[in-house]
């Protein structure tokens, strides 16, 4: 099995801050995940019967929609969902060849197609279903946070963010380092009181979620509670849900 490298004292948590309280749930980032994706690093991203009654295909980032609370205190909230690159991934430890690894100098989680077997045994200790099994090629794949825009000096500065950030029209999405306490991202995340996503299952996503700004101050025990009573449902939309449905109630 994989293990994870060793911590770097002052290293980068590279990641993204998203926020439930503005996202319009337009899908404009997942589509430009895909149109990026589709050259570069972990190129191509497959589509079967894009057109068809039961369309799929590869893709690193998705949107849900939920109806949460009820009556006057309801409203639609809209879920981006993607590779959190936990600080312990269980994708990476669980790897037989290596091909699953977290990167000491940042923190992304990768996957080295030429490693990988396809043994899909990283998609089913992912409690959060961000990995995706490629079946023309025969191997996983998932979000890299662009790794090959962020860090690409042939673009412009301001645009060496991932590509779900850079096309956001709601500015629901934010990059940066979450390892940095003065960073613009860390900030956000302590003024609006942002939260791990399922933080019982111990993974320590560096991703995180803003609440919507009416429980702000009470959504990281709201989450736990939330989130410990629904552990009989193996969905994350389902702990997501009932997270939401207690928020917006009280």
């Amino acid at each position: 099995m994989t293990s994870l490298p060793a911590p770097r004292p002052g290293a980068k948590k590279l990641g993204l801050v998203i926020d439930l309280d503005t996202c319009v749930g337009c899908h404009a980032c997942a589509v430009n995940c895909k149109e990026w994706n589709n050259g570069g690093y972990p190129a191509p991203l497959p589509d079967y019967d894009p057109h068809g009654a039961k369309p799929d295909g590869v893709w690193f980032n998705r949107i849900h929609t939920y109806e949460a609370g009820e009556g006057a205190a309801g409203r639609t909230v809209h879920f981006p969902r993607s590779c959190l690159h936990c600080e312990e991934p269980a994708c990476v430890t669980v790897c037989p060849t290596g091909a699953s690894y977290k990167r000491a100098e940042d923190g992304i989680v990768l996957v080295n197609a030429d490693l990988c077997i396809g043994c899909k045994l990283c998609s089913w200790a992912c409690p959060y279903g961000a990995r995706e099994f490629d079946e023309d090629a025969g191997v996983m794949k998932k979000c890299t946070l662009c790794i090959d825009r962020i860090y690409n000096e042939t673009i412009p500065e301001a645009q060496r963010v991932p590509a779900c950030v850079a096309t956001c029209p709601a500015h629901a999405r934010h990059f940066g380092d979450l390892g940095d306490p003065e960073s613009a991202v860390s900030k956000l995340v302590q003024s609006r009181g942002g939260y791990d996503l399922m933080p019982e299952m111990g993974y320590r996503p560096v991703n995180k979620y803003l609440p919507p700004r009416k429980t702000t101050c009470r959504a990281p025990a709201l989450a736990e509670s939330a989130m410990n009573g629904a552990k009989e449902n193996g969905s994350v939309g389902e702990r997501l849900l009932a997270w939401l449905d207690r928020a917006l109630s009280s």
